[in-house]
């Protein structure tokens, strides 16, 4: 082939993934030669390994390659093949948290078991010089491990991070902070006197301090592509972690064949590993929930009892309530406001007042407070060299750091701050250093939380659980931007973040915790343990649902260890469940089993998926009576008897066959079946209702949502 030519097909070629299901039990079997057969097959060259990206080959089969069209189709059709998906990039989903949710200092804890404890975090990699990384006091790693510590050049792993792997980077070092915060929150030393510049001062931890960390950087920067991501969990897995932490995530839903994190996950799964995955940032609009695969705890983000906030001091006197992190102290001084459109001598009223970039006359804002209606704001503000800005808030639940003196305010209030800049030709305004003041609501989902339903199996309600994910300080890398603004040039070692990339690890720590005192627990019975046993939440939505909001409601570590029933499903559930939408050639190469799909009515309803929580479908405006079959077993004390008791809604009557269940044993299994009747459902509307089993002492509680399709879905 000539160069020439050879650039030509290069051009053609994008990077693709090619999974191939479960590796064969069978130890003569090579996956790498089994894949660069498959490729050979359907690359015109006798070359074609010089266009294998990577092979997966520890936990389950498959590989990355550059790919043409036609030899995307041409592996499409294959019958070793299960699916072929392009290589997109995921994006990033992204101290007083652990106490409020009641992991605090004085739980108690299984030190020993919980220092063997190592949980996968699949993110921007790590800063191992952080104080929350620190293994002093630390033994060897446990002898399971079979990790390496491949963090590349400057990158030393310790008794703490025990293995460091790269994926497309030449460190593991993290270089934007994500992924040191993420691991702190869910594993770091206890670190005292941390602080974001005097705010949210004390001590940040992790939820299981005494753990031990993996690093797998998939991301560099903002670009987190899917091979990379499959890579990660075909080593984590093999490595030997005991849960993972993964907080990124694609702008839509796949299935879940192509789906990189769906398909990791289903094999850490198999291999007794749960996945905590953050749902997303793009609420509060319904179906905006990217983890909705049952085998993966989805985690939603919530605020908790402290809140963050900014005021504004006007020169009227009055004083206005804002958003924002903002660390800079004004030592009692008021400076002239001046509004965007005043403040331009060659943009429009409309550019100028929202303050677009290259709209500001430096000139015209030197010592003064830049007014804008848009809600970035701030850094054209900085970059103006304004003393400060107020701007709308883009939300009025939570607050992000500022690059100079700034707060977002309500609608009402940035409207009234209007009306006193037009009263007067000298309106002035003294913005406050943030402050933290209690929340007495809290836990509430955040506005920007994804929501349900789930996109592909709407009888499985996503997300699961909800977990802190407002202000959260912890660990950041200290070479990386605390601002999106590029003259923002300040550096920290633990920052404020928010998003369902800090809640997620919150849940994953809750999982670990709760593994430390049930080692032989199975994923499905420690996710049904945080499920069932998490707070009811507050919820200001009276149109959508709650439960897709928060699913099961808010973690409560402490008391999942002792869940009382726990809702078991096997992989072999997991094979019945995908055979309700995967073809029967598909579904055995995923499960490396020979065993067949069910045919006809044995085929069963997603509904009936041993889910901790219940969930159906109906047509609108049609009565409907639905059945959903459960199990539970028994997890806590062997003699024992539970009743139900449901928290009803008065649209529907429900029933439970049996009202009792009675246990003689441990690990005792009892099946009961839900029945709920109503009449027809608007288009777009819901009912939902509670089930709760009490034993005097253990509450087992699981949502029951029944919802009709809204035209948009």
């Amino acid at each position: 082939m000539s160069l020439l030519c050879k650039a030509i097909d290069d051009e053609d070629r994008k990077p693709y993934i090619v999974y191939l299901g479960s590796l064969p039990n069978d130890e003569a079997f090579s996956p790498l030669s089994h894949q660069i057969g498959i490729l050979e097959r359907v690359v015109e060259s006798t070359s074609a390994s010089d266009f294998l990206i990577r092979s997966y080959k520890r936990s389950f089969n498959g590989f990355a390659a550059k790919l043409t069209d036609q030899e995307i189709e041409r592996l499409a059709n294959m019958k070793e093949v299960v699916s072929v998906f392009p290589s997109t990039n995921f994006q990033l989903h992204t101290t007083r948290s652990w106490d409020f949710t009641g992991l605090n200092d004085e739980t108690k804890r299984n030190s020993t078991t919980e220092s063997d404890v190592v949980i996968g975090v699949i993110d921007t990699g790590i800063w191992p010089e952080s104080q929350s990384f620190n293994d002093e006091g630390f033994s060897p790693a446990p002898k399971k491990w079979k990790g390496v510590c491949e963090g590349g050049k400057n990158f030393t792993c310790n008794n703490k991070i025990i293995g460091a792997r790269r994926y497309n980077s030449s460190s593991a070092r993290d270089e934007i902070g994500h992924g040191s915060h993420t691991a702190s929150t869910a594993a770091g030393n206890a670190v005292k006197g941390a602080s974001f510049y005097g705010l949210a001062q004390g001590t940040a931890r992790g939820g299981v301090p005494s753990a031990r960390i993996a690093a797998y950087k998939v991301c560099e920067f903002d670009k987190c592509p899917g091979e990379a991501i499959m890579a990660a969990f075909d080593d984590a897995i093999a490595d030997g972690v005991d849960i993972i932490t993964i907080s990124l995530g694609g702008t839509f839903v796949t299935s879940f064949d192509k789906d990189p994190i769906a398909i990791g996950s289903f094999h850490a799964m198999k291999k007794g590993i749960l996945t905590a995955h953050s749902a997303g940032n793009s609420g509060p609009e319904e179906g905006t929930v990217v983890s909705v695969e049952p085998w993966v705890l989805t985690v939603a983000a919530s605020g908790t009892d402290r809140r963050i906030i900014d005021k504004v001091v006007l020169g009227n006197g009055r004083t206005l309530i804002g958003n924002s992190v903002n660390s800079f102290t004004s030592n009692g001084t008021s400076y002239p406001l001046v509004y965007g459109k005043d403040a331009t001598s060659h943009c429009s009223n409309f550019d100028a007042q929202s303050c677009l970039a290259g709209c500001i006359d430096s000139d015209l804002v030197k010592g003064k407070i830049l007014v804008c209606d848009a809600s970035d704001g701030d850094i054209v503000a900085r970059q103006a060299g304004a003393r400060g800005s107020i701007v709308i808030s883009p939300s009025e639940d939570v607050a992000f750091i500022v690059p100079l003196p700034a707060t977002g305010l309500s609608i009402k209030d940035y409207e009234g701050l209007k009306s006193y800049l037009n009263s007067t030709k000298h309106a002035k305004a003294n913005i406050l250093k943030s402050e933290a003041i209690k929340d007495t609501a809290a836990p509430i989902v955040v506005s920007f939380s994804s929501r349900g339903p789930n996109s592909i199996l709407p009888e499985i309600i996503k997300p699961d659980i909800s977990a802190p994910g407002v202000d959260i300080l912890a660990a950041f890398s200290p070479v990386a931007a605390i601002t999106d603004s590029p003259d923002d040039r300040r550096h920290v070692k633990y920052s404020l973040l928010s998003g369902t990339s800090m809640a997620c690890p919150h849940a994953a720590a809750a999982a670990a915790y709760i593994r430390t005192f049930h080692p032989e627990w199975s994923p499905a019975a420690i996710k049904s343990s945080l499920m069932t046993t998490a707070w009811p939440m507050n919820h200001t939505d009276d149109v959508s649902p709650a439960e897709f909001a928060h699913g099961s409601g808010h973690i409560n570590p402490v008391t999942a260890l002792d869940p009382g029933l726990v809702y078991e499903t096997s992989e072999g559930d997991h094979i019945k469940l995908l055979c309700s939408f995967l073809d029967d050639a598909r579904v055995k190469l995923i499960s490396g089993e020979n065993s067949s799909c069910p045919k006809g009515s044995e085929k069963g309803s997603p509904k009936d998926f041993n889910y901790p929580s219940l969930a159906a479908v109906v047509k609108p405006v049609t009565s409907f009576t639905i059945n959903f079959n459960r199990t539970v077993k028994n997890v806590g004390l062997a003699n024992s008897t539970y009743k139900a008791k449901i928290l009803p809604d008065s649209k529907v009557d429900i029933k439970v066959v049996p009202q009792v269940l009675s246990f003689k044993s441990l690990n005792e299994e009892k099946t009961f079946t839900v029945t709920v009747v109503g009449k027809g459902l608007p288009v777009g509307s819901h009912v939902s209702a509670s089930l709760v089993w009490y034993d005097g002492t253990h509450r087992v509680r699981s949502p029951i949502l029944v919802h009709s399709k809204a035209a948009s879905w």
